[in-house]
């Protein structure tokens, strides 16, 4: 049988998934379950002067009604210390969508009615929108007990690079804004608690339940056994979910207090306004280069937008933007420093790609204003600042960050050719002659990315408990195996990829004999979780290095019962075979059952066939690719057209062809919505402008061109397997693969940078500037 690594196995878990039998939260029910609703808070920052419960808690069906001085024994949410959020608003609301108070009642309508009659008397206070407002001298704390609005200001580098941008012949410079998006996954978030005498259980729309299950635990003081979080089939995350919501606790709480499960699903609008948004970074930039093009010196200044609590990942995201500041470049001397501010908005926090996405964005958009100062091509300028593969791995000045084995020329090369670089500029110029054809633009994005999160030394960091993964395999008397893995997928097709491990090292194991159990902490007991696409590189080798001892197991017993040396037997399609012996041989179902019999075992041996393996890595990965887009402009309207994109991509060995196209295709189409159409923004006093799918542009098929994919594969030496992970190489790559396209476009008109999301009126504005007053 061919190894399935490699081949394009489809998806084992989709069947329930397209037929409407997946079981997600809002499927679970349980005798005498309750309803959880909030009482959130439409005022973006007020002291709170009275809360009237009263009329709420007489209504039918309601059976309590509960604020911040009814849950005073609740612990806070871990953030920046002395800047922990409660689960409901203390004294003041700092954004709009804060819950105030929670209604439970026997069913939701009954919830919700409730929850309209709870009176909420405010004193409003001083709305901070934006980060110049924050900043602004004289702005007042947004979190109680600071000195400011700055959470975190850091300088990651000796020293800014000033010198080195002073003595340089060129400096380019340039301010960004990476505008703040919302995650929108499919399932917003939800959870069910139950707390028996048995101990406490959730279900909930988690992408990490091991961590979510710790933090609970040192909550309410339980031991790891008395508290069990499971994820179901759980619908899209990209990251938000690895946060920890107010209502994980509310619920667990509220259930132990009613004696009776209790359930919360919010609304659509309500994820709008209370998941976590992502990006919402400003960058300011310096790049110096000598008269040949060659980069000398890179300066960042990044403002991170925090919202109202500052998010325990989310105020520290600079940190991996500045780390991957450089991209694929040699650059001497970088000098990167940050600022994460508090204001009256909706927390931020991960979102698809965490940090890397704004550093790829920051210097392929440098690097294309560089090479339009200078007066050559970007392809070109690219070219003799590309690290060189020779040169891997290559240390960076950040010591945690060391690049794996890559060839970004070759990626550039094969990129252009895919595109037709030089056809295209030709039929740009062309274009340009022509005032009724649409303008046409190329955009490059060469980008490497941070993946395979670990090893632990840097992970804790950011508030995890390690960085390895684990995996526990057991085959059972008829030959079929069980897989548990402790990272839980929220649709990237884990149970598929790791059967597909599995199978390889089972001497080819039928892959419908696998089956993988993820996502409960009852069955899994140790884990970190999925994000940072360190599903396949981190637990992928614990996978396979259990399935090897399952294997060199079952080789041991089958050498007992053929009476030969364990050297001599070979396994292939499920037989063991004694080498160079025609017919002495033994079906693997056969060695599975004999491992469960101890009398036939050798002396001494064993019994059974179950085996758990860490996988602890030594470094991250660095996923790299070349990505190229080419758009054309209504002179008119402003509209941008894609018409071509293509991606070549290096996420090292690819395991399943079909799934790493999917994962590249959503990544692009998340990056290119970021780049044309989405945007969160809050109006007069921060009220949420965009908290409906009407508002907020996401996008659809007829807005997506036909995606060009191709891989580089070039294995990483960091983990066995040699992936690299690939989950976010498209949102990591295609923002500026599409804004550089369009700028190009317009370059000729003067116009040197435009911000996300580019939309018509936008575009149109930027190259009708005299226009504009009539507009």
């Amino acid at each position: 049988m061919a190894p399935l690594v490699g081949s394009p196995v489809r998806r084992s878990e989709d069947l329930p998934l397209l037929t409407g039998s997946g079981r997600f939260v809002d499927d679970i029910v349980l005798p005498g379950m309750t309803t959880m609703v909030y009482v959130r808070s439409q005022a973006a920052h007020a002291t709170i002067l009275a809360i009237d419960t009263t009329e709420a808690r007489a209504m039918p069906g309601v059976l309590g009604v509960w604020t911040a001085a009814d849950l005073a024994d609740l612990p806070a949410i871990r953030s920046v210390p002395t800047m922990e959020r409660y689960p409901l608003a203390k004294d003041a609301v700092r954004f709009v969508g804060e819950p105030v108070a929670v209604v439970v009642a026997t069913d939701r309508a009954r919830a919700v009615d409730a929850a309209e009659k709870v009176q909420i008397d405010y004193d409003p206070l001083p709305v901070l929108t934006t980060i110049g407002e924050a900043m602004s001298s004289g702005a007042a704390p947004i979190v109680p007990g600071q000195a400011s609005n700055v959470v975190i200001e850091m300088a990651l580098t000796e020293d800014d690079a000033q010198a080195e941008i002073d003595a340089a012949p060129h400096v380019s410079r340039l301010h960004l804004v990476n505008q703040r998006v919302a995650p929108v996954p499919i399932e917003p978030i939800g959870c069910v608690a139950d707390w028996s005498a048995r101990g406490a259980t959730l279900w909930a729309t988690v992408q990490a339940p091991h961590p979510i299950r710790n933090e609970l635990c040192e909550m309410f003081g339980l031991s790891q056994q008395q508290m069990r979080v499971v994820a179901p089939d759980v619908g899209g995350a990209f990251g938000s979910k690895a946060s920890f919501y107010p209502e994980y606790l509310l619920t667990l709480e509220l259930s132990r207090r009613l004696g009776r499960p209790v359930k919360y699903v919010e609304t659509r609008s309500e994820n709008m306004v209370a998941m976590t948004h992502g990006r919402a970074q400003t960058h300011d930039l310096c790049l110096a280069y000598d008269d040949e093009g060659k980069i000398l010196a890179l300066q960042v200044k990044i403002i991170q937008d925090c919202g109202a609590w500052p998010d325990v990942t989310g105020s520290g995201l600079p940190t991996l933007t500045s780390f991957m500041a450089g991209g694929c470049y040699k650059i001497p001397k970088i000098g990167a420093s940050f600022r994460s501010v508090t204001t009256n908005t909706t927390p931020v926090a991960a979102y698809r790609g965490a940090g890397r996405p704004e550093a790829a964005y920051l210097i392929e958009r440098l690097v294309d204003v560089a090479a339009g100062d200078l007066g050559i091509d970007p392809a070109e300028f690219r070219r003799r600042n590309l690290i060189q593969p020779e040169e891997m791995p290559y240390p960076t000045q950040f010591p945690i960050v060391v690049y794996d084995e890559s060839d970004y020329p070759r990626l550039l090369e094969m990129l252009l050719e895919k595109l037709d670089y030089e056809g295209v500029r030709r039929e740009q110029e062309v274009r340009r002659q022509d005032p009724e054809a649409p303008l046409l633009g190329v955009g490059l994005s060469v980008f490497v990315e941070m993946a395979g999160f670990g090893p632990s030394a840097f992970f804790e960091q950011f508030g995890y408990v390690g960085g390895w993964e684990s995996a526990k395999v057991r085959m059972n008397p008829d030959g079929s195996v069980l897989l548990g893995v402790g990272t839980s997928p929220h649709g990237q097709g884990h149970e598929t990829v790791f059967a597909q491990i599995a199978a390889d090292e089972l001497g080819g194991l039928a892959f419908d004999r696998i089956v993988v159990e993820h996502g409960d902490t009852a069955a899994i007991q140790e884990s970190i979780g999925t994000m940072g696409s360190r599903a396949v590189p981190v637990a992928g080798p614990a996978v396979q290095m259990a399935s090897r001892k399952l294997r060199e197991r079952l080789v041991e017993v089958a050498a007992h019962m053929l009476e030969a040396s364990v050297d001599d037997i070979e396994l292939h399609d499920g037989v063991f075979a004694v080498k160079g012996v025609p017919g002495s041989s033994v079906q693997l179902g056969d060695v599975a059952m004999t491992a469960y019999k101890p009398h036939k075992l050798a002396e001494g041996s064993e019994v059974g066939l179950e085996f758990v393996s860490y996988h602890e890595p030594t470094n991250l990965s660095y996923p790299s690719g070349a990505h190229g887009c080419l758009v054309e402009i209504d002179r008119a309207t402003g509209e941008v057209s894609i018409l071509r994109y293509v991606a070549v991509d290096d996420c090292g060995v690819v395991i399943n062809p079909l799934l790493a196209r999917g994962q590249v295709h959503g990544g692009v189409v998340q990056g290119i919505a970021q780049a044309l159409l989405e945007e969160v923004t809050f109006g007069e006093g921060a009220q949420p402008v965009t908290s409906t799918l009407v508002d907020y542009s996401v996008p659809s098929a007829a807005d997506m061109p036909d995606l060009e994919t191709f891989h580089l594969e070039v294995p990483t030496t960091g983990n066995s397997l040699g992936a690299k992970g690939l989950g976010e190489a498209g949102a990591t790559a295609a923002p500026q693969a599409v804004v550089n396209a369009v700028v190009d476009a317009v370059s000729h008109l003067g116009i040197r940078t435009l911000d996300m999301p580019l939309t018509p009126l936008k575009v149109w504005r930027a190259i009708n500037p005299d226009l504009q007053e009539e507009a």
